[in-house]
Formats: structure tokens, sequence, C-alpha cells
């Protein structure tokens, strides 16, 4: 008998069906899974035939054969083990239902008989929707992220046998329910503060601006200044997440299997910090399955890399594409697939080689200049804001006054961003200053002659590319949203022009 299970798989961040052909014939017993399936799918096999057997069904005997259409794509992950088992179950007769069509399943089995989660799950519920299919079979600690997709009857199963009563109607489950307004109504709760931040007023004020444009900052000072605790206190002022981005950030977080049990949506801006022994496969995402890297990950967030220079420039390098597109596209023999990876880049420098400032330093010129050389003048170009982190004074550290909240910051930085949503209406492309094109800049950027006649004595006297140029205009339209002013001056240029260290060659 032959019987057809509706399931679904991810390539990239995005779902599409696969059905599950099940007939069981005569001959010898032994299963066959075609339809390009990797090694997990392969291994289905035991797992689902155990499963079964403990949950109290007999096994099919016979020539059993599985096929997961379509069968030129290749399938991947345990995800097909709840199909397949529901698919065999129904061909070899043992329940009857007329919902196999009304559903999309997905599960991985344990060998018990239980149903355990998997990834993906998000995008296969958008993807169910789309299709016109309104239930789902889920795991249980998948059921809240299937459920946000309004418009689904998502149903929460424990295991192999409460599948089969509930598709029979002996078992009566209630779908699973999220309100997400809930979700995002509930209070913040941050664990660091710029409160705790003492001085360092100058970087506060830097990274306020990078915040309410949404700019790539390099902080530069010596160790124990800072830069870190800074770097980390970044999400505690940015704007929250809309619903369209907090749905695109846990769709990455599901494929990438970073959610935790129950978790409907990530609510909150990601951070990112990996390490700088990181290769180019884990931070723009590849493999032989490709999957998302820390650059995806930390979409719509921010990406937090310490001691920049230590990383591997042919890994620095890969950046630069991500940075000026907002995505990153990788090709391998199997395909091609795009992450998104609109992040903040926030990175962290010492000066010298040996952390000092330098005129402390016992580094060479030519050491310190190798040293900055790690770091290409191209990537340089694509970070907005150059900011030095000085050493901070004993009075400031000892006073017991606390700085700043981040609340405070916040709210500046909301309205700032507010009036960029009004003045990018209708442009999905462009969502904060920093994505501004070349259009966007001759609308919205406009000079009087004076502050035009400042910013040329700049470009001359810097020697600056004109990526540079059009970073500085960013960072000034950022700073006139700052201040409530629709026109640039040449004090928001001025400011802005303060933001190039290194263009300047400071540690030359």
């Amino acid at each position: 008998m032959l019987s057809k299970v509706c399931s679904a798989a991810v390539n990239g961040i995005e779902a599409f069906p696969v059905e599950v052909e099940v007939n069981a014939g005569w001959g010898d017993t032994i299963v066959v899974i075609v339809g390009l399936p990797d090694a997990a799918v392969k291994e289905s096999r035991d797992r689902v035939s155990t499963a079964i057997t403990n949950s109290g069904f007999k096994f099919p005997m016979g020539r059993t054969t599985i096929n997961l259409a379509p069968a030129d794509v290749k399938k991947e992950g345990p995800s097909f083990d709840l199909p397949i088992a529901i698919g065999m179950l129904a061909a070899s007769e043992q329940f009857e239902s007329d919902q196999l069509d009304n559903f999309v399943m997905v599960g991985e089995l344990a060998l018990t008989g239980a149903v355990r989660s998997v990834k993906g799950v998000l995008p296969i519920a958008i993807r169910t929707r789309e299709s016109g299919i309104t239930g789902m079979l889920v795991p249980a600690e998948n059921a809240a992220e299937a459920a946000v997709v309004q418009g689904l009857n998502v149903i929460p199963i424990c295991n192999l046998r409460e599948a089969v009563g509930f598709l029979e109607g002996q078992t009566r489950i209630a779908p699973k329910r999220v309100d997400i307004g809930q979700i995002f109504s509930q209070p913040r709760e941050e664990e660091i503060d710029f409160a705790d931040v003492k001085g360092q007023e100058s970087v506060k004020r830097a990274l306020e601006i990078a915040a309410a444009g949404g700019h790539n900052v390099l902080l530069i000072g010596p160790p124990g200044t800072g830069k870190s605790m800074l770097a980390k206190r970044m999400p505690s002022i940015l704007p929250p997440l809309t619903l369209d981005e907090a749905l695109e950030t846990t769709k990455i977080h599901s494929i990438a299997g970073l959610l935790s049990a129950g978790q409907a949506l990530v609510t909150h801006r990601p951070f990112r910090s990996p390490h700088h022994t990181i290769s180019d496969a884990g931070l723009l995402g590849g493999g032989v399955n490709p999957a998302p890297g820390e650059i995806s990950i930390a979409h719509h967030g921010v990406l937090f890399l310490d001691e920049l220079p230590e990383f591997k420039r042919n890994v620095l390098e890969t950046l630069r594409q991500p940075l000026e597109e907002g995505h990153v596209t990788i090709s391998r023999a199997a395909g091609t697939m795009t992450f998104p990876s609109q992040f903040m880049l926030v990175a962290a420098m010492n000066p010298t080689p040996d952390g000092k400032m330098p005129h402390e330093s016992r580094s060479s010129p030519r050491e310190i200049q190798n040293y900055l050389g790690r770091i290409s003048g191209p990537l340089l170009d694509r970070i907005d804001l150059h900011v030095e982190v000085p050493a901070v004074k004993f009075q400031q550290i000892a006073t017991a006054q606390p700085g700043e909240p981040s609340v405070a910051i916040r709210e500046r930085v909301v309205k700032a961003r507010l009036r960029q949503n009004e003045r990018f209406a209708g442009r999905a492309r462009v969502s904060c200053n920093a994505r501004m094109g070349s259009r966007e800049l001759k609308n919205h950027c406009a000079l009087d002659e004076a502050t035009m006649e400042l910013l040329k004595f700049a470009m001359t006297d810097m020697n600056l590319s004109a990526r540079a140029y059009d970073r500085i205009l960013k960072v000034a339209r950022t700073i006139a949203d700052l201040a409530g002013s629709e026109r640039i001056t040449s004090e928001h240029v001025s400011e802005a022009i303060q933001f190039r260290s290194l263009d300047r060659q400071l540690w030359t």
C-alpha cells in the first residue's frame, strides 16, 4: 500500500516542501530511502524501526521504499523521522486517517518513540502557511517557535503514539498559541548597562552616534581602558527589534540551532563575539552543508571583533562584501546559498604591538606600521568611526557617581532612528543612515558652501578616499538627527571628521 505525508526541509534560510512517499510491498524485509538523503536521513531507518517497535506498533514486513520528493534536492538532518514513521504505519495499514494531507510534519525520533526538537522549524512554518496548508505536527519544544506564524494550527507532539492518536481522531491536542504582543511587551532585563562605565564620555558619545545611525565603529586604545566593556554594552542602547526583524533573526537562529527549548522569538538584538582564531567559514558561513556563520547570526545585531589585528588577514578581508551589501553568498558544488548579514561591526584593537600608546611604546615605527597594516585600507574605509579610548583617570574610577544609564541613551537613539524611518519610508533596502546609497546621500546630505569648504579641506589634508568621504557624510547626517536638525551644519561635519583617526595616521 502507498501513503503520502507532507514534510519540509530548509535550504539556506528558506524552506521548501518535501513529500514523503512510502510504499509497503512484498519481498525480503528491507527499508530503502531514495531522494538524495544524507547520512542523517539514511540513519533514520534504524531510529524509525526501533521507535515503531518500542511504541507498540509492528514493524512492516517486506520491502518498504521511501521516496523524498523532489528527488533532485539533497535532504539533510533527522527532521524526516516523524513523517517517515507516520508514512510507514499508514502504508502498513496500522492506522487510518484522512488528515495526512492537512498537516506538515517534522521531528526527530528517539529510540523510545519520543519526538525530539529539530532545527529550522520557523522557516518551515512560514513556508507551510504560504503553501496553503493550515496545520503542522512539530516537536513540543518547537511548538512556540512555529506558533509565531499566524494562521497555523500548530500541534505539539511528544511521542509517536500521540501523533498517531491525534491523526486518528482518538487523542485531542490543543493547538499551541503564542501572544506576540505579550512577548514584545515583556520588560528588558539588562544585565549590563552603560551606567557601569565610569569616565570615557567621548567614547560613549561615539557609540551613541554609531547606534543611532547603524554605523560600524573601531575602538583604539591600550589594554584596560574598557574597550570590551563598552562594546558589550552596545546592544543595550540599540532600538528594539521590530516584528519583521525579530522573525528574520529568529529564522537564522532556528537554522543554527541556537533557540532554547520553548523559545518563540528572538526579541533582543544578538551580540556575537567570535575568537580571533575563527576561520573564514566560521565567520561567513559554509561547510559541506552550508550553515549561517557568525556574521549572519549577528544579523540585526552586533558583531564584536576584539583584538582586530590578531584575526587572520584573509578572514578580515571576507568581511568587505557583507559590510557593503548586507548579505553573504556562499557557492558550493551543491548550489549557492545567500544568508542575510546586516550587522553592526564593533571592533577593538591596541594602538601598538605592545599595547602602549605610540609615544610610550618600545616598538619601532616600522613595527607599529606593520601592526596597523594587518588591517587593510579598504576594510578601514568601511568602518565609519575610529574612536580613541584613552586611559581612565583615577578620579573617574574612584567616583561613586554612576554614569548615564543605557535607558536614557537608548531614548535618544530611538528618536534619531524614527527620523530615519520617516526619511527612508518606502525604501526597504535603506533602514538607517549607514545604509544610504549615492542617491540618498545626494538627497539628504546636502551641504552649504562653508561646510563644503570645510569638508574639502579635510579630504585634501587627510588624503581621504571617496568611500571615507561618504562615511563622513553619513555620520554627519546621524549627528544632525541626534541634534534634531534637518540641515547638516559645519559643527556636525567637524565632529564626524574627528572619527577618522587612522586616516590621520596618528600612530605613524
